[in-house]
């Protein structure tokens, strides 16, 4: 294992103080399968307030803010690491009791690290290494790792009754890790899959996002299916199995929502696009009609956004995330075609679904068809209106933009308001976006005394001029809009 140099010296420190110093957990496990880890967390026969003593005296920032044994060391700032700067270290402990099915009643500290290591939930996480590389491997979790096994440590049993949520995770690590699970671990899930509904929304929420975020998310929310889990959390979307839909689309409301997630996670969608490919036909079963190729949806997407507040607001999102995602749900039917469409119903579009929601609301459509069974992601039309909208959204080409205005222009050159105030501007605004550089108000002033010494007819001809400049930018400026979408 290749153990940054940075926690080696963290676990030397603890070593040269006559403590033993492993690293644990998920940073042994992906360094096995050749990841990069994102947290290192070592585990010690050393006491929190023997961690805390020790690296305070040599000057690290130290945190200890839970009753688990677990203390936060705060690395110095290094922008080139590929990791946290916080490298957690937890003394060996057992625990007791698990009234809650969540926290351990009481915990207390162990002796040895095969003592810690049996405590924790699956094979694969139950790997300890020291900074030579020394490897304690108790339960024989690499060669699960080389089987890839998601197993439960001891009795799945024991395990998950310790801490319900463990069956959540192992969902969630099976999905992530491309793993199976193994035969006794999957029924012991399965079995206790109701008890999901003691664990708190909150940490719920934290595992289903887990999940949303990873390469394999369609994957995962399945699995969350089939081992009676998903039930518990979002049964919304289990109504949708086995529904079928219409000619538009070739699977059932429940595998098209799956595959609309699935695009964005190849893709690398944002997790606001992630959550709303899930949710956006959720209310499809409830406002069906008809059957066969002719079925109807009526309404879909609105009942659907009332639905998708309810779920979200269940599982404890924030309001900002909850207002997002149900409004990408409510506009994903958006209807555009390019011969039809005018500026001012895309401005509305834009005004409905927010200026910062539009990209993502793009996104969900190409989920939504991907999800649909055609092949395409971004047809022609869809290109089309994201040029439409990037065209309505630049500030359009404007005299308003000039350090001077019309007023200075009277003040100047001693005129009322009239035509000629009108040429001035354009003429100036020609030269300004020629040369940007150019927009400050003692050059234009300068040459508004010299456009002021024109007669009527030459500074008329001088604005006819500027006038085919700023049409012609205006025209390159389209073009270009026109070409990064690829639109005629």
């Amino acid at each position: 294992m290749n153990i940054p140099e940075e926690v080696k010296k963290i676990m030397t420190l603890l070593s040269d103080s006559g403590f033993e110093a492993y690293a644990v957990g998920g940073c042994v496990r992906d360094s096995i399968m050749g990841k990069d880890p994102d947290d290192w967390d070592l585990a010690t026969n050393a006491s929190p307030e023997k961690i805390q003593s020790l690296f305070k005296e040599k000057g690290f920032k130290v945190f200890y803010e839970n009753d688990f044994g677990t203390v936060g060391i705060v690395l110095l700032e290094n922008k080139k690491r590929k990791f946290s700067n916080i490298v957690e270290i937890t003394t060996y402990r057992t625990e007791t009791d698990y009234s809650n099915n969540r926290h351990p009643d009481s915990v207390q500290w162990a002796t040895t690290i095969e003592e810690d290591l049996s405590r924790r939930d699956f094979t694969v996480n139950s790997i300890a290494v020291g900074k030579e590389g020394n490897i304690i491997d108790p339960y024989n979790g690499r060669s699960d790792i080389t089987k890839k096994i998601i197993k439960a440590v001891g009795d799945p049993e024991e395990r998950f009754n310790e801490d319900i949520l463990r069956i959540f995770r192992a969902v969630r690590f099976a999905s992530t890790l491309d793993f199976s699970i193994e035969e006794k671990t999957l029924f012991s899930i399965k079995k206790n899959a109701s008890k999901i509904d003691d664990i708190s929304k909150e940490r719920i929420r934290v595992e289903l996002v887990k999940i949303l975020m990873s390469r394999r998310a369609m994957n995962g929310i399945d699995l969350l299916r089939e081992v009676g889990i998903l039930k518990y959390i979002i049964p919304e979307i289990i109504e949708g199995y086995g529904v079928a839909q219409n000619k538009h689309h070739i699977y059932d409301c429940y595998w098209h929502n799956l595959y609309a997630l699935d695009y964005a996670a190849k893709k690398d969608f944002n997790f606001y696009v992630r959550l709303s490919a899930l949710l956006h036909d959720v209310a499809k079963p409830a406002v069906k009609v008809g059957e066969g190729d002719n079925a109807t949806f009526y309404n879909h997407e609105v009942v659907g956004e009332k639905m998708t507040i309810k779920i979200m607001y269940r599982l404890k999102f924030s309001k900002k995330e909850i207002e997002k995602v149900s409004r990408l749900v409510r506009y994903h039917l958006f209807y555009y075609n390019v011969d039809e469409v005018t500026e001012s119903s895309v401005r509305r579009l834009v005004r409905q679904v927010g200026k910062d929601n539009i990209d993502d609301l793009i996104k969900l459509r190409m989920c939504d068809r991907i999800g649909s069974g055609v092949p395409k992601a971004k047809p022609y039309k869809l290109r089309h209106l994201q040029y439409l909208i990037d065209k309505i959204s630049q500030d359009p080409l404007s005299v308003k933009m000039l350090a001077i205005k019309g007023d200075d222009i009277m003040r100047i050159l001693e005129l009322k308001s009239g035509p000629k105030i009108g040429w001035i501007l354009s003429i100036l605004f020609n030269i300004v976006l020629s040369d940007p550089t150019k927009n400050s108000k003692d050059f234009l002033e300068e040459k508004v005394i010299e456009l002021g010494g024109l007669t009527d007819k030459d500074l008329k001809i001088k604005f006819q001029k500027a006038n085919d400049g700023i049409n012609h930018i205006a025209l390159k400026n389209d073009q270009m809009i026109k070409k990064r979408y690829w639109v005629k």
